[in-house]
């Protein structure tokens, strides 16, 4: 064989055998630790958290492989991200409007956790404490059920507060955000009494009355809603509501008959079944 045929057969086997390599290395496989992104509305806004969800695998979590008192990315690979739509208080600490990782310090009994204005980290590498927005305590919970991966979740979503969860092994944290909505739906609904052509009065009497607010107020608005949708079973089901809280039962159960007799007319058996119970209620 000649040199000039040897050197093209040796490419030829180089090329083929960097071939089977590359096919080899797209192997697609789970990975170790999948990442998870949650969103959840939350007052006037969202809430958005993304993390990596590594698996205990038959290992000690916490104290060996998670240890105490050292700061933790709080899952796997890159550092946990938390988004809020909004400004918010956390323990007290006031949070801009933002993207911030979520870093913590587990304790045996306490954590530290920490909302890092430096979102940018692998994992808790080069972590920082000066470029902390906040850092709070939260107490270190013993959970009945073992969880095999280390699990975030948004849970007691209420109007201004909701709480997030971790949960890891038999270990389980959680701290609550907050967010004080009630300032600027009460500048909205001010604003919007001003427009002559537009006025929301079905939900400016809700929010006055889910929120315990004027309720006379409450109760002009819902009039004039009834006035202008006469047959929205619904208005004139609030109608009824608000005059059983202001202590006028028997103009409750007349305003609760009218909005039974709707829905049916509606084909609407929930609010036929809610006005039978505000009738009900009313006449104890």
């Amino acid at each position: 064989m000649k040199i000039s045929t040897l050197k093209i057969f040796i490419m030829v086997l180089l090329t083929s055998a960097s071939a089977i390599t590359l096919k080899a290395q797209t192997i697609n496989t789970p990975p170790a630790s999948p990442t998870q992104t949650i969103k959840q509305q939350f007052a006037l806004s969202e809430i958005e958290l993304t993390y990596s969800r590594p698996g205990a695998k038959g290992r000690k979590i916490m104290g060996e492989l998670v240890p105490y008192n050292e700061v933790w990315r709080t899952g796997a690979n890159a550092s946990t991200k938390i988004k809020f739509g909004e400004d918010v208080k956390i323990a007290g600490n006031n949070v801009p409007k933002g993207e911030y990782a979520l870093y913590t310090i587990p304790g045996k009994e306490e954590w530290t956790i920490i909302l890092s204005k430096n979102t940018t980290l692998w994992g808790s590498m080069g972590y920082k404490e000066s470029e902390d927005l906040v850092r709070f305590k939260a107490k270190a919970m013993n959970s009945p059920m073992n969880m095999e991966t280390f699990t975030m979740q948004f849970v007691n979503l209420k109007a201004q507060s909701m709480d997030v969860h971790m949960m890891w092994e038999n270990t389980m944290v959680n701290f609550t955000v907050t967010a004080d909505i009630d300032s600027k739906i009460s500048k909205q609904i001010t604003d919007a009494m001003s427009d002559t052509d537009r006025r929301p009065y079905y939900a400016a009497a809700s929010y006055y009355f889910e929120n315990d607010k004027d309720i006379n107020s409450a109760y002009k608005w819902v009039k004039k809603a009834v006035e202008m949708n006469p047959t929205q079973y619904w208005v004139e089901h609030l109608k009824a509501k608000i005059e059983l809280k202001m202590g006028d039962k028997k103009a409750a159960i007349l305003s609760a008959t009218s909005s039974m007799a709707k829905a049916k007319a509606q084909n609407n058996p929930d609010y036929i079944a809610l006005n039978e119970k505000l009738i009900a209620e009313a006449k104890k």
